[in-house]
Protein backbone atom coordinates (compact mmCIF):
# COMPACT_ATOMS: atom_id res chain seq x y z
CA UNK A 1 0.00 0.00 0.00
CA UNK A 2 2.92 2.35 0.62
CA UNK A 3 3.84 2.08 -3.04
CA UNK A 4 0.31 3.19 -3.93
CA UNK A 5 0.65 6.19 -1.63
CA UNK A 6 3.81 7.30 -3.41
CA UNK A 7 2.12 6.84 -6.80
CA UNK A 8 -0.82 8.98 -5.69
CA UNK A 9 1.49 11.67 -4.32
CA UNK A 10 3.57 11.70 -7.50
CA UNK A 11 0.50 12.00 -9.74
CA UNK A 12 -1.07 14.79 -7.71
CA UNK A 13 2.20 16.65 -7.25
CA UNK A 14 2.56 16.77 -11.03
CA UNK A 15 -1.10 17.75 -11.41
CA UNK A 16 -0.75 20.58 -8.88
CA UNK A 17 2.42 21.98 -10.47
CA UNK A 18 0.83 21.94 -13.92
CA UNK A 19 -2.28 23.69 -12.60
CA UNK A 20 -0.42 26.41 -10.70
CA UNK A 21 1.67 27.10 -13.80
CA UNK A 22 -1.54 27.80 -15.75
CA UNK A 23 -2.65 30.20 -13.01
CA UNK A 24 0.75 31.89 -12.93
CA UNK A 25 0.75 32.43 -16.69
CA UNK A 26 -2.80 33.81 -16.58
CA UNK A 27 -1.70 36.41 -14.03
CA UNK A 28 1.45 37.21 -15.97
CA UNK A 29 0.16 37.43 -19.53
CA UNK A 30 -3.59 38.08 -19.24
CA UNK A 31 -3.66 40.36 -16.19
CA UNK A 32 -0.14 41.78 -16.52
CA UNK A 33 0.03 41.51 -12.73
CA UNK A 34 3.48 40.83 -11.38
CA UNK A 35 2.31 40.62 -7.73
CA UNK A 36 -0.37 38.01 -8.44
CA UNK A 37 1.96 36.00 -10.69
CA UNK A 38 4.56 36.08 -7.91
CA UNK A 39 2.06 34.68 -5.41
CA UNK A 40 1.28 31.80 -7.75
CA UNK A 41 4.98 31.17 -8.25
CA UNK A 42 5.50 31.18 -4.48
CA UNK A 43 2.88 28.45 -4.03
CA UNK A 44 4.59 26.38 -6.71
CA UNK A 45 8.00 26.76 -5.07
CA UNK A 46 6.72 26.02 -1.56
CA UNK A 47 4.89 22.93 -2.80
CA UNK A 48 8.03 21.65 -4.54
CA UNK A 49 10.03 22.28 -1.38
CA UNK A 50 7.51 20.44 0.79
CA UNK A 51 7.29 17.38 -1.47
CA UNK A 52 11.08 17.50 -1.76
CA UNK A 53 11.24 16.48 1.89
CA UNK A 54 9.87 13.07 0.93
CA UNK A 55 11.91 10.25 -0.58
CA UNK A 56 12.36 11.40 -4.18
CA UNK A 57 13.56 8.00 -5.36
CA UNK A 58 10.38 6.36 -4.07
CA UNK A 59 8.25 8.90 -5.92
CA UNK A 60 9.99 8.34 -9.23
CA UNK A 61 10.30 4.57 -8.91
CA UNK A 62 6.62 4.30 -8.04
CA UNK A 63 5.57 6.08 -11.21
CA UNK A 64 3.94 3.73 -13.73
CA UNK A 65 2.34 5.75 -16.50
CA UNK A 66 1.95 2.79 -18.85
CA UNK A 67 0.30 0.71 -16.15
CA UNK A 68 -1.99 3.47 -14.87
CA UNK A 69 -5.59 2.40 -15.48
CA UNK A 70 -6.67 6.06 -15.46
CA UNK A 71 -4.52 7.02 -18.45
CA UNK A 72 -6.60 7.56 -21.56
CA UNK A 73 -9.92 7.68 -19.75
CA UNK A 74 -11.94 10.79 -20.55
CA UNK A 75 -15.33 12.32 -19.84
CA UNK A 76 -17.42 14.49 -22.12
CA UNK A 77 -16.10 18.05 -22.49
CA UNK A 78 -13.12 17.28 -20.23
CA UNK A 79 -10.75 19.48 -22.20
CA UNK A 80 -13.21 21.88 -23.79
CA UNK A 81 -12.13 25.48 -23.19
CA UNK A 82 -14.06 28.34 -24.76
CA UNK A 83 -11.72 31.10 -23.65
CA UNK A 84 -8.64 31.85 -21.56
CA UNK A 85 -10.72 32.37 -18.41
CA UNK A 86 -11.94 28.75 -18.72
CA UNK A 87 -8.33 27.56 -18.60
CA UNK A 88 -7.71 29.61 -15.47
CA UNK A 89 -10.86 28.33 -13.74
CA UNK A 90 -10.04 24.72 -14.57
CA UNK A 91 -6.49 25.24 -13.31
CA UNK A 92 -7.77 26.53 -9.96
CA UNK A 93 -10.05 23.54 -9.51
CA UNK A 94 -7.30 21.06 -10.41
CA UNK A 95 -4.88 22.77 -8.03
CA UNK A 96 -7.08 22.67 -4.94
CA UNK A 97 -8.24 19.12 -5.67
CA UNK A 98 -4.65 17.93 -6.05
CA UNK A 99 -3.56 19.75 -2.89
CA UNK A 100 -6.34 18.10 -0.90
CA UNK A 101 -5.24 14.67 -2.09
CA UNK A 102 -1.61 15.50 -1.27
CA UNK A 103 -2.54 16.65 2.23
CA UNK A 104 -4.38 13.38 2.84
CA UNK A 105 -1.67 11.11 1.42
CA UNK A 106 1.35 12.83 2.96
CA UNK A 107 -0.24 12.46 6.40
CA UNK A 108 0.75 8.79 6.21
CA UNK A 109 4.40 9.62 5.55
CA UNK A 110 5.30 13.00 7.08
CA UNK A 111 2.82 15.10 9.05
CA UNK A 112 4.89 18.26 8.70
CA UNK A 113 4.69 17.97 4.91
CA UNK A 114 0.93 17.44 5.16
CA UNK A 115 0.58 20.58 7.30
CA UNK A 116 2.51 22.64 4.75
CA UNK A 117 0.40 21.33 1.87
CA UNK A 118 -2.81 22.07 3.78
CA UNK A 119 -1.69 25.69 4.29
CA UNK A 120 -0.93 25.93 0.58
CA UNK A 121 -4.43 24.69 -0.22
CA UNK A 122 -5.97 27.57 1.70
CA UNK A 123 -3.47 29.97 0.11
CA UNK A 124 -4.67 28.71 -3.28
CA UNK A 125 -8.30 29.41 -2.39
CA UNK A 126 -7.40 32.96 -1.37
CA UNK A 127 -5.31 33.52 -4.49
CA UNK A 128 -8.17 32.35 -6.72
CA UNK A 129 -10.53 34.83 -5.05
CA UNK A 130 -8.06 37.70 -5.38
CA UNK A 131 -7.42 36.92 -9.04
CA UNK A 132 -11.12 36.71 -9.87
CA UNK A 133 -11.92 39.99 -8.11
CA UNK A 134 -8.98 41.74 -9.75
CA UNK A 135 -9.55 40.35 -13.24
CA UNK A 136 -13.31 40.97 -13.30
CA UNK A 137 -13.00 44.61 -12.32
CA UNK A 138 -9.85 45.26 -14.35
CA UNK A 139 -11.52 43.94 -17.49
CA UNK A 140 -14.44 46.33 -17.00
CA UNK A 141 -12.20 49.32 -16.35
CA UNK A 142 -9.88 48.63 -19.26
CA UNK A 143 -12.11 50.37 -21.80
CA UNK A 144 -12.40 53.63 -19.83
CA UNK A 145 -11.04 56.68 -21.64
CA UNK A 146 -13.24 59.54 -20.43
CA UNK A 147 -14.17 59.57 -16.73
CA UNK A 148 -16.56 62.28 -15.51
CA UNK A 149 -17.03 63.30 -11.88
CA UNK A 150 -20.39 64.80 -10.92
CA UNK A 151 -19.98 66.82 -7.73
CA UNK A 152 -23.43 67.81 -6.53
CA UNK A 153 -25.84 67.35 -3.63
CA UNK A 154 -28.88 68.25 -5.74
CA UNK A 155 -30.75 65.14 -6.95
CA UNK A 156 -32.24 66.82 -10.02
CA UNK A 157 -28.84 68.17 -11.08
CA UNK A 158 -27.17 64.78 -10.60
CA UNK A 159 -29.73 63.00 -12.78
CA UNK A 160 -29.67 65.71 -15.45
CA UNK A 161 -25.87 65.67 -15.65
CA UNK A 162 -25.78 61.87 -15.72
CA UNK A 163 -28.04 61.79 -18.77
CA UNK A 164 -26.01 64.50 -20.52
CA UNK A 165 -22.65 62.84 -19.81
CA UNK A 166 -23.96 59.49 -21.00
CA UNK A 167 -25.17 61.16 -24.20
CA UNK A 168 -21.78 62.81 -24.62
CA UNK A 169 -19.86 59.55 -24.64
CA UNK A 170 -18.53 59.27 -21.08
CA UNK A 171 -17.14 55.81 -20.33
CA UNK A 172 -17.35 56.12 -16.56
CA UNK A 173 -19.15 58.55 -14.24
CA UNK A 174 -18.47 59.08 -10.56
CA UNK A 175 -21.07 60.51 -8.20
CA UNK A 176 -19.54 62.71 -5.51
CA UNK A 177 -22.25 63.86 -3.10
CA UNK A 178 -20.64 64.69 0.22
CA UNK A 179 -23.45 66.57 1.97
CA UNK A 180 -26.65 64.59 1.49
CA UNK A 181 -28.61 62.40 3.90
CA UNK A 182 -28.12 58.66 3.51
CA UNK A 183 -31.71 57.88 2.49
CA UNK A 184 -31.65 60.52 -0.25
CA UNK A 185 -28.14 59.50 -1.30
CA UNK A 186 -29.21 55.88 -1.67
CA UNK A 187 -32.29 56.79 -3.71
CA UNK A 188 -30.36 59.01 -6.09
CA UNK A 189 -27.54 56.47 -6.39
CA UNK A 190 -29.97 53.74 -7.44
CA UNK A 191 -31.29 55.99 -10.21
CA UNK A 192 -27.78 57.14 -11.16
CA UNK A 193 -26.55 53.53 -11.42
CA UNK A 194 -29.59 52.59 -13.52
CA UNK A 195 -28.98 55.41 -16.00
CA UNK A 196 -25.34 54.39 -16.39
CA UNK A 197 -26.08 50.68 -16.69
CA UNK A 198 -28.68 51.14 -19.41
CA UNK A 199 -26.15 53.17 -21.41
CA UNK A 200 -23.25 50.75 -20.86
CA UNK A 201 -21.39 53.33 -18.78
CA UNK A 202 -19.59 52.47 -15.53
CA UNK A 203 -21.02 54.01 -12.35
CA UNK A 204 -18.69 54.83 -9.45
CA UNK A 205 -19.68 56.17 -6.03
CA UNK A 206 -17.29 58.41 -4.13
CA UNK A 207 -16.25 57.23 -0.65
CA UNK A 208 -19.36 55.18 0.22
CA UNK A 209 -18.70 51.53 -0.45
CA UNK A 210 -21.88 50.61 1.45
CA UNK A 211 -24.02 52.75 -0.82
CA UNK A 212 -22.18 51.53 -3.92
CA UNK A 213 -22.77 47.90 -3.00
CA UNK A 214 -26.40 48.36 -2.00
CA UNK A 215 -27.36 50.44 -5.05
CA UNK A 216 -25.87 48.12 -7.65
CA UNK A 217 -23.24 50.61 -8.81
CA UNK A 218 -20.16 49.27 -10.61
CA UNK A 219 -17.63 50.58 -8.14
CA UNK A 220 -16.41 52.87 -5.43
CA UNK A 221 -13.67 55.51 -5.32
CA UNK A 222 -11.67 55.87 -2.11
CA UNK A 223 -9.58 58.79 -0.94
CA UNK A 224 -6.45 58.68 1.18
CA UNK A 225 -8.50 59.01 4.38
CA UNK A 226 -11.26 56.58 3.46
CA UNK A 227 -11.54 52.86 4.21
CA UNK A 228 -8.55 50.78 3.07
CA UNK A 229 -9.26 48.87 -0.15
CA UNK A 230 -9.09 45.50 1.62
CA UNK A 231 -11.73 46.53 4.15
CA UNK A 232 -13.93 48.02 1.43
CA UNK A 233 -13.86 44.70 -0.41
CA UNK A 234 -15.35 42.97 2.63
CA UNK A 235 -18.52 44.98 2.11
CA UNK A 236 -18.99 44.22 -1.57
CA UNK A 237 -21.79 41.90 -2.68
CA UNK A 238 -20.33 41.44 -6.16
CA UNK A 239 -16.87 42.50 -7.40
CA UNK A 240 -16.66 46.30 -7.25
CA UNK A 241 -14.30 48.39 -9.33
CA UNK A 242 -12.19 50.12 -6.69
CA UNK A 243 -10.34 53.35 -7.29
CA UNK A 244 -7.80 54.98 -5.00
CA UNK A 245 -6.72 58.62 -4.96
CA UNK A 246 -2.97 59.23 -4.95
CA UNK A 247 -0.97 62.45 -4.92
CA UNK A 248 2.63 61.25 -4.80
CA UNK A 249 4.84 58.28 -5.73
CA UNK A 250 4.89 57.24 -2.06
CA UNK A 251 1.10 57.12 -1.89
CA UNK A 252 0.93 55.30 -5.22
CA UNK A 253 3.37 52.59 -4.10
CA UNK A 254 1.31 52.11 -0.94
CA UNK A 255 -1.86 51.93 -3.04
CA UNK A 256 -0.32 49.22 -5.23
CA UNK A 257 -0.02 47.02 -2.14
CA UNK A 258 -3.81 47.30 -1.73
CA UNK A 259 -4.44 46.17 -5.34
CA UNK A 260 -7.11 48.71 -6.40
CA UNK A 261 -8.58 48.45 -9.89
CA UNK A 262 -7.16 51.85 -10.75
CA UNK A 263 -5.26 54.71 -9.16
CA UNK A 264 -6.25 58.35 -9.61
CA UNK A 265 -3.26 60.60 -10.26
CA UNK A 266 -3.54 64.25 -9.37
CA UNK A 267 -4.42 66.96 -9.26
CA UNK A 268 -2.27 67.28 -12.36
CA UNK A 269 -3.06 70.99 -12.67
CA UNK A 270 -4.60 73.49 -10.28
CA UNK A 271 -8.35 73.00 -10.05
CA UNK A 272 -11.26 74.93 -8.58
CA UNK A 273 -12.88 71.66 -7.52
CA UNK A 274 -10.14 71.23 -4.88
CA UNK A 275 -8.52 74.68 -4.59
CA UNK A 276 -6.36 73.79 -1.57
CA UNK A 277 -4.76 70.72 -3.19
CA UNK A 278 -1.34 71.49 -4.73
CA UNK A 279 -0.89 70.46 -8.35
CA UNK A 280 1.43 67.45 -8.84
CA UNK A 281 2.17 68.20 -12.48
CA UNK A 282 2.89 65.96 -15.44
CA UNK A 283 6.04 64.60 -13.81
CA UNK A 284 3.93 62.63 -11.38
CA UNK A 285 1.93 61.11 -14.24
CA UNK A 286 5.22 60.02 -15.86
CA UNK A 287 6.51 58.55 -12.60
CA UNK A 288 3.18 56.81 -11.98
CA UNK A 289 3.30 55.09 -15.35
CA UNK A 290 6.63 53.49 -14.43
CA UNK A 291 5.42 52.50 -10.96
CA UNK A 292 2.23 50.92 -12.32
CA UNK A 293 3.92 49.00 -15.15
CA UNK A 294 3.61 45.29 -14.48
CA UNK A 295 0.99 45.64 -11.74
CA UNK A 296 -2.13 45.36 -13.88
CA UNK A 297 -3.53 48.41 -12.05
CA UNK A 298 -5.11 51.06 -14.28
CA UNK A 299 -4.85 54.81 -13.87
CA UNK A 300 -6.81 57.99 -14.43
CA UNK A 301 -5.32 61.47 -14.42
CA UNK A 302 -7.41 64.15 -12.75
CA UNK A 303 -7.31 67.84 -11.91
CA UNK A 304 -7.57 70.89 -14.14
CA UNK A 305 -7.64 68.89 -17.38
CA UNK A 306 -9.24 70.57 -20.40
CA UNK A 307 -9.33 70.00 -24.17
CA UNK A 308 -6.32 72.36 -24.39
CA UNK A 309 -4.01 70.27 -22.21
CA UNK A 310 -5.48 66.75 -22.42
CA UNK A 311 -2.96 65.61 -25.05
CA UNK A 312 -0.05 66.58 -22.80
CA UNK A 313 -1.53 64.44 -20.02
CA UNK A 314 -1.99 61.47 -22.35
CA UNK A 315 1.58 61.83 -23.62
CA UNK A 316 2.80 61.69 -20.01
CA UNK A 317 1.26 58.22 -19.65
CA UNK A 318 -2.34 58.59 -18.48
CA UNK A 319 -4.60 55.85 -19.84
CA UNK A 320 -7.81 57.61 -18.82
CA UNK A 321 -8.80 61.23 -18.21
CA UNK A 322 -11.08 62.41 -15.40
CA UNK A 323 -12.74 65.80 -15.46
CA UNK A 324 -15.33 67.55 -13.37
CA UNK A 325 -15.86 71.28 -13.97
CA UNK A 326 -14.64 71.15 -17.58
CA UNK A 327 -17.80 69.18 -18.36
CA UNK A 328 -20.31 69.66 -15.54
CA UNK A 329 -19.95 73.47 -15.53
CA UNK A 330 -19.95 73.75 -19.32
CA UNK A 331 -22.86 75.38 -21.11
CA UNK A 332 -23.59 72.04 -22.78
CA UNK A 333 -22.06 69.11 -20.84
CA UNK A 334 -22.82 66.63 -23.64
CA UNK A 335 -20.93 68.73 -26.19
CA UNK A 336 -18.03 69.19 -23.74
CA UNK A 337 -17.88 65.43 -23.27
CA UNK A 338 -17.80 64.78 -27.00
CA UNK A 339 -14.98 67.28 -27.51
CA UNK A 340 -12.82 65.62 -24.86
CA UNK A 341 -13.68 62.10 -25.99
CA UNK A 342 -12.81 62.99 -29.57
CA UNK A 343 -9.36 64.25 -28.57
CA UNK A 344 -8.66 61.23 -26.34
CA UNK A 345 -9.78 58.75 -29.00
CA UNK A 346 -7.75 60.48 -31.71
CA UNK A 347 -4.64 60.42 -29.52
CA UNK A 348 -4.99 56.73 -28.75
CA UNK A 349 -5.43 55.90 -32.45
CA UNK A 350 -2.15 57.67 -33.21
Amino acid sequence: MECAVYRIIDANFNRAREAIRVIEEFCRFALNSGPLAERAKQIRHELSSAIGRLDASRLISGRDTLGDVGVGRTVDNQLVRGELRDCFTAGCKRLTEALRVLAEMTQTLDRSVAETVEKLRYAAYTLEKDIVLFSDTSEKYKSVKLYIIITSNLPAEVISLAYKCVAGGADCIQLRAKAIEDDKLFAITVEFARICKEAGVLSIINDRVDVAAASGADGVHLGQNDLPVEQARKLQLTPLITGKSTHSPKQLRAACEERPTYAALGPVFATETKPTAPAVGLDYVRQAKKILDGTGIGNVAIGGITPDNVEDVLKAGATAIAVCAAVTKAGDPAVACRALKKKITAFKKD
